[in-house]
């Protein structure tokens, strides 16, 4: 396909496109792809969506990590993995997308619906729109990317988790594309939970600072709080270079001066008020496990999603844990796991990506229990 400014992003080449679903969805997309001329056609694809008030280029520091084990599989005794490609889906509200989303946002989503980061996640992979080379309606119209050739691997964070299971609701069905979905913290729980970290979340979003005089100062007064001390520092670069934007803009039009969030507190706090998305994916949990290979990768520090919450999903929600294709933690790690630990999310990637490949054959629901047996402790090391 004719491909937008090709960007070298450290070992990987990068593509940016923008992604018009209207007059279907009313809300633009920004995505990118990450590939590398070696990689092979029959590989994986791995879809990245992000957490809350994040953008699609926090999952950097995980892809630079899992290109480092890939390599080391390459040169080593483990099952080698294929990778075809790597693309990264802005949600409207968050990164580039929020800024295509300005004038459209402005009022009628004081709750924000998660299931419109699923309807923009599934619009693009559906092609119910057109693409345009670059981040800007106006760049030129290329053909969409036909992903029914492609083995899909989702991955999602924290809301973008629980987007890509709802993204499965519409249609016409993408189930069929996706190998696997790999769930990273997912904000799926009862309503009990859900309320109180709805609370907590936009409690901190309301209070949350959204204006610096620079770059520069807005990384070294992140950097000195504790939230974003912890994160891996490359994480925190692309926060300030990729989720900033200079004033004024409509949230602060008499603002002449500094930066300011591309996702305002107004759509952060917005996406915190909304249950529904929640609930649907809560209810919903047995039907998804039945669809599609689900692995749920939990943090052992439960600051965002309390731990009776977790075994709720594992044990309930479910339907039991044997409908699952697995349960991992990553030891240290709290909600924002992508950010603080981009390595061990990496490693848990790596290793489902090979589970993937090995289970290609295997039929969802009468070989799950072999699926098991054949990724058994000893089997995957």
């Amino acid at each position: 396909m004719s491909s937008s400014l090709i960007v070298e992003t450290s070992s990987l080449l990068s593509e940016s496109y923008t992604f018009d679903s209207r007059p279907y969805h009313p809300l633009a997309s920004t995505v990118k792809r990450y590939w590398s001329p070696s990689m092979p056609q029959d590989g994986l694809t791995l879809v990245f969506l992000h957490g809350g008030s994040f953008h699609k280029e926090h999952w950097e520091p995980v892809i630079d990590d899992l290109l480092v084990l890939l390599t080391q599989s390459q040169n080593g005794s483990k099952a080698n993995i294929k990778i075809r490609e790597m693309w990264a889906i802005d949600a409207p509200t968050s990164g580039d997308s929020a800024l295509l989303n300005e004038e459209a946002l402005r009022w009628g989503y004081e709750s924000f619906p998660w299931q419109e980061y699923g309807r923009s996640i599934h619009a693009f992979l559906t092609g119910r729109g057109r693409t345009h080379a670059g981040f800007n309606l106006q760049d030129p119209v290329v053909p969409n990317i036909d992903f029914s050739s492609h083995i899909l691997v989702g991955i999602g964070h924290s809301i973008g988790a629980v987007s890509l299971v709802l993204s499965l609701d519409y249609f016409p069905s993408i189930e069929g594309l996706f190998s696997s979905g790999i769930l990273v913290e997912p904000m799926i729980m009862n309503e009990k939970a859900a309320r109180s970290a709805a609370a907590v979340f936009t409690a901190n979003s309301v209070a949350r600072r959204d204006i610096w005089p620079s770059r520069e100062e807005a990384y070294k007064m992140l950097k000195a709080r504790h939230t974003w001390k912890i994160w891996d520092d490359r994480t925190l670069r692309i926060y300030v270079n990729h989720g900033l934007r200079p004033l004024p803009t409509l949230e602060y039009p008499d603002i002449k001066d500094g930066l300011t969030l591309k996702c305002t507190r107004k759509l952060e706090t917005a996406s915190y008020r909304d249950l529904n998305g929640c609930h649907v994916a809560y209810r919903n949990m047995r039907s998804y496990v039945s669809r599609i290979r689900l692995h749920i990768v939990y943090s052992t520090v439960n600051d965002g999603i309390p731990a009776e919450a977790k075994q709720d999903i594992i044990h309930n929600a479910t339907g039991g844990l044997q409908n699952l294709a697995s349960v991992e933690y990553i030891e240290g790690a709290a909600h924002l796991s992508p950010q603080t630990h981009p390595r061990a999310v990496a490693e848990k990637i790596f290793k489902h990506c090979r589970w993937t490949r090995r289970c290609a054959g295997l039929k969802l629901s009468s070989d799950i229990a072999k699926m098991h047996q054949l990724f058994s402790v000893e089997n995957i090391q």
